[in-house]
């Protein structure tokens, strides 16, 4: 079986003195590609770093995170816009809204946003969105730029029934991460789960954050790795009923097709 991880920050400090060793024991239990997540135009650029040294086995994205929007001025979006453009980065974002923590203004978080979907438009690159207590404004943007952009997945899913059918009505992919094996905040998800088509489902970890409460036995760091995919993936097919080979060949298809990804 071979897996995909759609969102990793492998360019997170925690990595800095290990990351071919993380890499390495995710290979041996079948992550064969990562996704490189960007979240700030610096850390954007040093995913296309990661991907330039190992091309076969990881792609990235470029954006800013809804925490850093005031950081998304004239001179970041050239930027962006130019990373957007090169073959390593395979979508835009992360991007989004984030109402939870407000790290940043909402209109601030709104233009932000906007300005990203643009470069998407632009640049013809499909989104990778960010969106946490903020749906109504979330899908209010993503409805008026639906048609307009090539493909849009809602990374780390984590919200209501309402939301996922809204999502899936406006043909975007879902990315579902080890906020599934939280007793404490994903249990709706095990539900919500089985209604998410094959082909509009794919894995992340989104590393070093949003360790599976469900790993046994527990690892003595806090620090989530690529590594424990294949652990998501089995809680995700028992949820959905499915065999593991099933979810493992479904999510790694729907990536390859969703990021433009070689066979």
């Amino acid at each position: 079986m071979q897996f995909i991880d759609i969102g990793a920050n492998l360019t997170h400090e925690s990595f800095a003195h290990d990351r071919a060793e993380v890499v390495r024991a995710a290979e041996a239990v079948g992550v064969v590609c990562f996704g490189i997540t960007g979240t700030t135009v610096p850390l954007s650029s040093d995913a296309v770093a990661l991907v330039r040294a190992d091309p076969e086995r990881m792609f990235a994205t470029a954006g800013v995170h809804p925490h850093h929007a005031r950081d998304v001025d004239a001179a970041a979006v050239a930027e962006l816009t130019a990373l957007a453009m090169l073959p390593e980065v395979r979508a835009v974002g992360e991007t989004g809204l984030d109402y939870y923590r407000d790290l940043a203004p909402r209109e601030v978080q709104l233009r932000a946003f906007e300005r990203q979907i643009a470069i998407a438009v632009e640049t013809r690159k499909p989104l990778f969105l960010h969106q946490r207590d903020a749906h109504e404004d979330f899908l209010a943007v993503i409805r008026a730029a639906r048609d307009h952009v090539s493909g849009a997945v809602v990374h780390c899913f984590t919200d209501s029934r309402e939301a996922l059918f809204a999502y899936l009505d406006l043909d975007c992919h879902i990315g579902i991460t080890g906020w599934l094996c939280d007793e404490r905040r994903g249990a709706h998800l095990r539900e919500l789960v089985r209604h998410i088509p094959g082909e509009r489902l794919m894995i992340e970890t989104d590393s070093p954050y949003l360790m599976p409460r469900t790993i046994k036995p527990k690892p003595s760091h806090r620090r989530n790795e690529p590594r424990f995919l294949p652990h998501i993936a089995e809680e995700l097919a028992r949820d959905r009923g499915e065999s593991l080979e099933l979810v493992a060949d479904s999510t790694t298809r729907t990536a390859k097709d969703f990021f433009a990804l070689t066979p």
